[in-house]
């Protein structure tokens, strides 16, 4: 979202080192500071599921670049809940759930929704096709908030199946492809056919501790 890397530029203009390193929670540790690694090929060449963070973690990690786009802390506690609870409901890791509204929306409640020609929605914190949001707006009910995470949820559970419904690699990658660009190369999972070329491997770094 241009607005943004506009307002995260000013950040940093100002004060260079503010936000570099988020502070990790109590329970976490440091944060990936390395440029992002360019991940390409099969689901196996991504990183196994084994060096993502914990779920608490990427919270820590996360939550302050959330609170630089806008969304009030109230929200991003919503945020966390949503992931949690909407996860359990559909059987979909709270972490992928959380990684993906930061690759979409950065975790800002208010992001823009924008149309097809036919009228359709590409909207809230999953950025997804038909789906619910709150353009300009924050402080939002948790009502509101788990509409636009279920939305997004239940469209990457839908790619999920098709991938053989399972929380690994050999599944989640695939349907993380499927989501964006609406079909996928198993054969690379960074071709983007028109969609973002490195999506998945966006992703798949958010998941290990990498934040921006």
């Amino acid at each position: 979202m241009p607005s943004f890397k506009s307002f995260l530029l000013a950040i940093t203009a100002v004060a260079p080192g503010a936000f570099a390193s988020p502070v990790p929670g109590a329970n976490s540790t440091s944060v990936v500071d390395a440029a992002p690694q360019w991940y390409s090929g099969p689901w196996y060449n991504f990183p196994s599921m084994g060096t993502w963070r914990s779920f608490d973690e990427l919270y820590n990690i996360h939550s302050p670049y959330m609170a630089m786009t806008g969304s009030t802390w109230g929200d991003i506690e919503k945020i966390r809940a949503s992931c949690l609870n909407i996860g359990a409901q559909y059987g979909v890791d709270p972490r992928i759930i959380l990684a993906m509204i930061m690759q979409e929306s950065h975790g800002y409640v208010g992001v823009r929704t924008t149309y097809s020609w036919e009228g359709i929605p590409t909207a809230g914190l999953m950025q997804c096709w038909g789906c619910q949001g709150y353009p300009g707006r924050v402080n939002l009910s948790q009502q509101e908030i788990d509409n636009m995470v279920r939305g997004g949820v239940e469209h990457y559970k839908g790619n999920l199946r098709n991938w053989g419904d399972a929380m690994t690699e050999s599944c989640v990658y695939p349907a993380m492809r499927e989501y964006n660009s609406g079909n996928v190369n198993p054969n690379d999972l960074s071709d983007g056919r028109g969609a973002t070329p490195g999506y998945v491997s966006d992703v798949a770094q958010r998941l290990q501790g990498w934040a921006d």
